[in-house]
């Protein structure tokens, strides 16, 4: 088990110093995995230092703590707390410590927050943000959420990421090649989407994507999108495109409230899901070979990739026979 603080595992450790052995250079690793270059010098050092064994997790708890409050000065915060429900700043003073040091105390215990309690009796009243409980409406076509990611190209020959062999060369680094934008449709009930890899996010762009979105639901039993949902970006918003687009489908244009894009969270989810089990899931040669990954991947995510908020069925599964 990794430490809560780490930033790999012990795999992610030892692909490391796997990929060092390769000939990877550190930086080239250290882009790749996501973590900073002192990361991956530190690991390599103690693989080089301790072998394996220097790759598992060491506890961070110091040997001693000779400044820690002792359990009967903690245990008496407790009950002051109990007796007096008030806070940190009111009990430091009565039991003669910082108000941060009783707050370190209060969580230690998984002590709850006042504001979280009921101020006569102490007992907690307030829900955790956090809810089990998810929206999601009852029928194929009544929502659809619609969005775009924006990935870099690819150059020939795939760069440092597809391995030491595949660098490139000076020339190839000043390149600009630009940006693939991965437009993208996923219906609410099922979960059933459509992308396509398109060269920009223009208001006439996104309006084609979507009528041959809709085109691409119907074929697969959504023969109407009621509601389409996307953010405030200019080419939805302001496209004269985008509301004929809507009109021909029969559509109503919903937009989330400014910066709460979770109100578009299951495309927001799906970008993820592509960026992970697509996008990055290999290292490809070329932005050829990239593209050409997509058709197939999203056919398996609509007929036969499980998904958690399905009961570990896939998307098609919810669709009209």
């Amino acid at each position: 088990m990794s430490h809560g603080s780490a930033r790999l595992t012990v795999y992610g450790r030892l692909l490391i110093v796997q990929r060092h052995q390769q000939g990877w250079r550190q930086a080239h690793i250290a882009a790749a995995m996501g973590v900073s270059r002192k990361c991956v010098k530190t690991w390599l050092d103690r693989y080089a230092a301790e072998g394996e064994a220097g790759l598992h997790t060491r506890s961070s708890r110091p040997h001693s703590s000779p400044s820690r409050t002792s359990p009967e000065v903690e245990q008496r915060v407790l009950e002051l707390r109990r007796r007096e429900r008030r806070g940190q700043d009111w009990l430091g003073p009565e039991v003669g410590l910082p108000p941060r040091t009783v707050a370190r105390i209060l969580r230690r215990h998984q002590v709850p927050y006042l504001r979280e309690c009921d101020p006569m009796t102490g007992e907690v009243i307030r829900a955790s943000k956090v809810t089990a409980v998810r929206y999601e409406r009852p029928r194929p076509g009544e929502l659809a959420h619609m969005d775009v990611k924006k990935l870099g190209r690819i150059h020939d020959g795939g760069g440092w990421k597809a391995g030491p062999e595949h660098r490139q060369t000076a020339k190839q680094k000043r390149a600009k090649i630009g940006y693939d934008y991965v437009h993208s449709l996923i219906d609410d009930h099922s979960r059933y989407a459509h992308s396509e890899i398109l060269p920009d996010e223009k208001g006439a762009t996104c309006a084609a994507f979507l009528l041959r979105a809709a085109e691409a639901f119907a074929a697969a039993g959504i023969t109407r999108i009621e509601q389409v949902i996307t953010d405030n970006h200019m080419s939805y918003k302001l496209s004269r495109d985008m509301r004929e687009a809507m009109t021909e489908i029969g559509a109503r244009h919903l937009f989330i409230k400014p910066h709460c894009p979770w109100q578009n969270g299951k495309v927001e989810r799906y970008n993820r899901t592509i960026v992970t089990e697509w996008a990055y899931r290999q290292p490809f040669t070329s932005n050829a070979e990239r593209a050409a990954a997509l058709a197939p991947w999203l056919e398996h995510y609509n007929t036969r990739r499980r998904h958690s908020a399905l009961d570990g069925l896939p998307p098609i599964s919810r669709l009209p026979t």
